[in-house]
């Protein structure tokens, strides 16, 4: 199951943008691995303090899932986060960053699967 975007996936992020390079809130939906949910805490944590600031994220909302009202069997996650990225530019800096690179392993390892969609305002 997927939790890490691929390079191709960011590739296709930067591209779509067609020149607007605006705010981004990101959707993260969290499905914990065994013991997932300290380990992505020890994530949260070291993310605030390494590059959170530096690249103007803001992690808008954060909360535990409750049972789904409107799903499919195993549509419902754990967790569930919205991020604003000042710009596209700025989330794949981030991602390449090399403090980032050395706490990414603590959000790979706390989750069995993950979505990240990219969302804009509407016009």
């Amino acid at each position: 199951m997927a939790v890490d975007p691929t390079g191709a996936a960011l590739a296709e992020f930067l591209a779509a943008g067609d020149g607007d390079d605006g705010p981004i809130v990101m959707l993260n939906l969290l499905r914990f691995a065994d013991g997932g949910r300290e380990q992505y805490q020890q994530y949260a944590q070291a993310f605030r303090a390494t590059v959170a600031a530096r690249y103007g994220v803001e992690v808008l909302y954060a909360g535990n899932g409750l049972p789904a009202l409107v799903a499919e069997p195993g549509q419902q996650w754990d967790a569930v986060l919205l991020v604003r990225y000042p710009s596209r530019r700025a989330f794949s800096r981030m991602v390449a960053d090399p403090q980032y690179q050395q706490i990414t392993h603590l959000r790979s390892g706390a989750l069995q699967e993950a979505v990240l969609q990219p969302t804009a305002p509407w016009a």
